[in-house]
């Protein structure tokens, strides 16, 4: 098969496209023939040599697919509903950037009827993170206002899609009038240019000073003490990466006061069991409503996955406005 490995730690070039042995699946797994592989900002990470694979995981980079059910147990497929040649995507915690990728049987769901090869492997990195964050570790309710920092991400434009079609309000933050204008035409209620706003100072305006009830944070750093600033009472933040660097000062008197939680959590090297839980909420929460229309994937590029180093480059510009995606031709 033909994949795209990194040949060292390094930039965006280290990607380059290989032949290699197509994997075989193993009790409780299926292969599924790639027609798209969705980038995102681990793959960097691990490219850059600062993610590494869980033991026995292969090494090349890519964390989620969609193509077709090609092989694995029949017993077991037919056990979980899958039959050879349905539409699959899945959740996987390597391996995503080749023509055939082995999956847990758990972390596969049904590419959604209305999408494309293309727009089911935009779904499940993504889907799963914001899902685990917002809905089940910060129980984002209807009602609620949710920050998401960072929203044209496609981590962003997936909280803003869900937390909207699930009834909260949403404000983003993001780092151009431009990708703020692009939000707001997503849905957001509101978007504070970061840049050029104090995001503490506007989010306490827009809640009339009570604040956010969530906030979705991938920066950290700094961010995190800024974020107990404007956080409601009984607040809850999530913390998925740390863009701006690990080490944050907080006013823990704050956390105490409002009766803040802090949470963080990394999806990765989590149990297939866990995984396996989250995909069936989302197949009963979600993919309905991906199927209505009322939820629908950002797809900001596709590449050829010969181009993948293309790929990277823009994640890396952060000039897109949602997914990235790889096509296998």
């Amino acid at each position: 098969m033909k994949a795209i490995e990194i040949v060292q730690p390094g930039g965006p070039e280290v990607l380059v496209p290989c032949e290699r042995g197509a994997p075989v699946p193993a009790a409780g797994e299926m292969l599924i023939a790639v027609a798209a592989s969705g980038v995102n900002r681990p793959d960097v990470l691990q490219r850059k040599g600062l993610y590494p694979m869980p033991p026995g995981v292969s090494d090349l980079p890519g964390l989620e697919v969609a193509g077709v059910v090609a092989g694995g147990d029949p017993a077991e497929l037919a056990a979980a509903g899958w039959a050879l040649g349905d539409r699959v995507c899945a959740l996987v915690a390597g391996g995503g950037y080749a023509q055939f990728c082995v999956a847990p049987i758990g972390q596969c769901l049904p590419s959604p009827s209305k999408l494309s090869d293309v727009e089911a492997a935009a779904l499940p990195e993504t889907f799963f993170t914001v899902w685990q964050n917002v809905f089940e570790i910060a129980r984002l309710q209807p009602g609620e206002t949710l920050l998401v920092q960072g929203g044209s991400s496609g981590i962003g434009v997936t909280a803003l899609a869900l937390a909207k079609a699930l009834g909260s309000r949403v404000i983003v933050t993001a780092g151009s009038d431009d990708k703020c204008a692009a939000c707001l035409a997503l849905g957001a209620d509101h978007a504070i240019n970061y840049r050029t706003q104090d995001f503490v100072v506007e989010v306490k305006a827009l809640t009339q000073g009570r604040g956010a009830d969530v906030i979705l944070d991938m920066v950290a750093g700094d961010y995190i003490g800024r974020e107990l600033q404007c956080v409601a009472d009984d607040g809850r933040i999530a913390v998925i990466a740390v863009q701006g660097g690990a080490a944050s000062q907080i006013d823990a008197s704050l956390l105490l006061r409002k009766r803040i939680a802090l949470t963080g959590s990394t999806l990765r090297p989590r149990s297939i069991a866990y995984k396996t839980r989250l995909a069936q909420a989302l197949r009963q929460r979600v993919w309905p409503l991906i199927e209505q229309g009322a939820v629908q994937p950002v797809i900001h590029r596709v590449f050829d996955a010969a181009d993948a180093a293309q790929a990277h480059a823009l994640m890396e510009s952060s000039t897109h406005v949602g997914k990235i995606v790889l096509r296998w031709s």
